[in-house]
């Protein structure tokens, strides 16, 4: 009876472990080319915001060519959640964390309110990864048409 338990215990010991090293491989291989930062992403955002904090999803993305592939961190899909094409982004403003988004949202986070294909949303990053997203969203090819506040 003990070397059963024993062995049940052990069983999902290892089941864990497994997990959690899954999970870290799947980190590595979305950050594996490069040009990742974190992100988190509220969807379908009410007009006027919401500083409630609820629906933010804390997130990797991943410049992939002219569109950003954004991935849940607690999560084992290799497909991204969401991808936003370049030509389709249009940022309406930015500000600081309100309310409850502070502690939904990493410390050093600025929110990103924008509109892709008549969807609003909104990305929290930090201040390097707003700059180099903004740089992105500037780099885009001659007559794309993008909007940065």
């Amino acid at each position: 009876m003990v070397l059963v338990l024993v062995l049940c215990v052990v069983a999902v010991v290892v089941f864990v472990l497994l997990g959690l090293f899954v999970f870290g491989l799947r980190r590595r291989l979305i950050q594996r080319s490069g040009g990742t930062f974190d992100c988190s992403l509220r969807w379908d955002v009410p007009e006027g915001g919401d500083a409630s904090g609820k629906g933010w999803g804390y997130g990797v993305a991943r410049y992939n060519g002219d569109r950003i592939e954004w991935f849940r961190v607690f999560s084992y899909a290799i497909r991204p959640r969401r991808a936003l094409e370049r030509s389709a982004i249009e940022v309406t403003g930015r500000r600081a964390p309100e309310g409850e988004e502070e502690l939904a949202l990493l410390s050093d986070a600025i929110v990103l309110a924008c509109s892709h294909r008549g969807s609003r949303l909104e990305l929290a990053m930090s201040e390097d990864a707003l700059t180099g997203f903004l740089a992105w969203l500037e780099a885009a090819p001659p007559g794309q048409r993008v909007n940065v506040a």
